[in-house]
């Protein structure tokens, strides 16, 4: 058995309102995208510094992940979790580029369905998440994990609240 050692870094993200109150959700995400606002430090923490929220558009996003051996579960894949938080963040965030300045959400069902396994050393894989629904209440999105043959390895449905600035 061989051990291995693994360090990584996060910016903490201090999250200040006051900061990107004028920003709208997608203004948001693309200042992530060209690393002008810091990306979630559960990114790090999953190995997904480099996987990058590679695409940025009014309700589609994609993220991009290359699968690591220490991502994996007891049986030698890719836990189901980080598929889960790659399709979570894919989902999520199609929702948010569609949300005016000053609204939130928040996850409050997220349905995911495993396909096929996710080794290292395979294939780098893309998290397409695309909206489905905006009302001014919820958001509905889903998402697939996929590689560059077009290779689904796992499919996502999610319903997000929205919360939204009261009206003056």
């Amino acid at each position: 058995m061989i051990e291995h050692t693994r360090t990584y870094s996060w910016t903490d993200p201090e999250f200040d309102p006051e900061k990107i109150k004028h920003l709208s959700g997608l203004e948001y995400l693309q200042a992530i995208a060209r690393g002008e606002m810091p990306a979630a430090p559960i990114a790090a923490t999953l190995g997904m510094e480099t996987p990058r929220l590679e695409d940025v558009q009014e309700g589609r996003v994609v993220f991009r992940l290359k699968p690591q051996n220490f991502q994996y579960n007891p049986i030698g894949s890719v836990h189901g979790g980080v598929y889960a938080r790659l399709l979570d963040s894919a989902v999520a965030c199609a929702i948010q580029s569609t949300l005016p300045a000053g609204a939130m959400y928040t996850t409050l069902e997220l349905k995911v369905n495993y396909i096929r396994p996710l080794i290292a050393g395979g294939p780098e894989v893309q998290a397409i998440g695309e909206v489905v629904h905006v009302t001014r209440q919820t958001g509905v999105a889903e998402g697939r994990i996929v590689d560059e043959q077009g290779r689904i390895y796992a499919h996502a449905t999610t319903t997000c609240l929205i919360m939204r600035p009261p009206r003056h």
